[in-house]
């Protein structure tokens, strides 16, 4: 983010009204200054990054010797900090003279603030107009309001930027974002969704929870600050109130929900949000989509789809296909020669915890034809589909299919993938049993 000199920050009103008075330094009044920190610590070098400009009051150098005091300005030139204004007449009668000589030596801006004024403010005014800078671009401080705020703060947390928590803090205070105390913070990426009026609704829905959220080209990003009022499941919760929020059509994806602390929570549930939109736009769903309605999903719902297409798709194709083929290769030889939809039968199936009930109603089926196509499923694979042992490699395989299927282009399978599935498919059986014994059969987790 471009930064303001330490010359433009000399400048500001409060700053100013400390009376600065420039005690070294004078060669690196351009030095940049990405942020201005205030600390009491004697080690509060340890905590900056670089660019800083640190005001203290000096209290923890009014008993420290002469040694420790000019280690503790070496330690904050050798941390990259843009300067050190000490307030002096309080705690500190006066700029101790190894203070001010260490920093000549080293070429680090020392400033002595010579009449009182809140550092709180200070540090307000010089972020503010920092932030500014970097969402205008301009070499003048401007101080522009309202969606530019957030739309840059969504745009570098979901790009994983390098920030730092009093910048976030500072910026979502610009955009009106302040998540009260024991909130759930969920980032959310829509596609299909004409502006941000599904969002407002969504939040309305959940009972006013915050919000930052900005439309870009073809998408919309929000980080929502559900309440900790709000009962139950924070991703369930979300995702309702997207269900009657958002327009028919619309993808809408909910990513992790964190706590309200750390910035990088923040970035890592916007960039799961937004990771598992794109899958949802690529991969066709396990289940049929609701008709008139939109299509919400949500990170964890799509856990298995990340891990399989880590990478990017490309990457993991031929990896895949093999997997596919080993384990479900019988299955996509009959479907190969016969009408039929065993492969999404069976990931719904195992997806629901082989719950016949809610695998019928999902597919639209009755539950006698929902017998038939697992025994069918079964009698292909030779096996028994809720054996514990083969859950986890049959729902990867299916999920796997789903995947290569959804991103090859149409008809690339062709006739290489029938005359490979029907060389390791196994006979199917052509005795059926009764209906009566196949319900009975599939009846354990009804």
């Amino acid at each position: 983010m471009p930064a303001l000199t330490l010359r433009e920050v000399l400048t500001l009103d409060p700053v100013r009204a400390t009376r600065p008075e420039l005690l070294a330094g004078e060669g690196a009044l351009d030095r940049p200054v990405r942020w201005v920190h205030s600390s009491e610590v004697y080690e509060g070098a340890n905590f900056l990054d670089g660019g800083e400009l640190l005001l203290t009051n000096g209290f923890g150098l009014t008993d420290a010797g002469d040694e420790v005091r000019r280690r503790y300005v070496r330690e904050l030139a050798a941390r990259g900090a843009a300067g050190l204004a000490v307030e002096v007449g309080r705690a500190l009668p006066g700029m101790p003279p190894e203070v001010t000589d260490e920093a000549r030596r080293l070429g680090l801006p020392l400033l002595a603030l010579h009449r009182v004024v809140p550092f709180v403010r200070i540090a307000e005014a010089a972020n503010r107009a920092i932030v500014a800078r970097g969402l205008s671009g301009r070499r003048t401080v401007v101080r522009p309001w309202g969606d530019d705020h957030a739309a840059a703060l969504l745009a570098d947390l979901a790009d994983g930027q390098a920030l730092n928590q009093p910048e976030v803090e500072a910026r979502a205070a610009l955009a009106g974002f302040h998540p009260g105390p024991g909130a759930r913070l969920l980032g959310v990426s829509l596609h299909g969704s004409r502006g941000v009026g599904a969002v407002d609704r969504a939040v309305r829905a959940l009972g006013g929870a915050g919000v930052l959220r900005a439309a870009f080209p073809g998408d919309v990003l929000a980080l929502l600050a559900v309440p900790a009022a709000v009962p139950g499941d924070p991703v369930r919760a979300v995702q309702e109130a997207f269900r009657g929020a958002a327009e028919a059509g619309a993808t809408v994806a909910v990513g992790h929900a964190v706590g309200p602390g750390g910035w990088l929570h923040w970035s890592e549930t916007l960039r799961a949000a937004r990771a598992t939109l794109e899958l949802a736009l690529t991969v066709p769903p396990a289940e049929p989509a609701v008709p008139d309605g939109p299509s919400v999903t949500s990170a964890r719902a799509l856990a298995l789809e990340r891990e399989l297409t880590r990478g990017g798709v490309a990457a993991n194709r031929d990896r895949l296909a093999a997997l596919v083929q080993h384990t479900l290769g019988p299955l996509l030889a009959w479907e190969a020669a016969h009408p039929s939809d065993l492969v999404r039968t069976l990931e719904v199936h195992l997806r629901h915890g082989c719950s016949p009930t809610r695998t019928a109603a999902l597919l639209h089926i009755g539950r006698q034809s929902l017998y038939q196509r697992l025994e069918r499923i079964e009698s292909l694979l030779g096996l028994e589909i809720d054996d514990p042992d083969l859950l986890g490699e049959l729902l990867t395989a299916a999920c796997a299919h789903r995947v290569v299927r959804g991103t090859r282009p149409e008809g690339a399978w062709g006739p290489a993938r029938s005359a490979a599935t029907a060389a390791c498919a196994r006979p199917a059986t052509t005795a059926q049993p009764s209906a009566d014994g196949m319900a009975r059969h599939f009846r354990r987790s009804a």
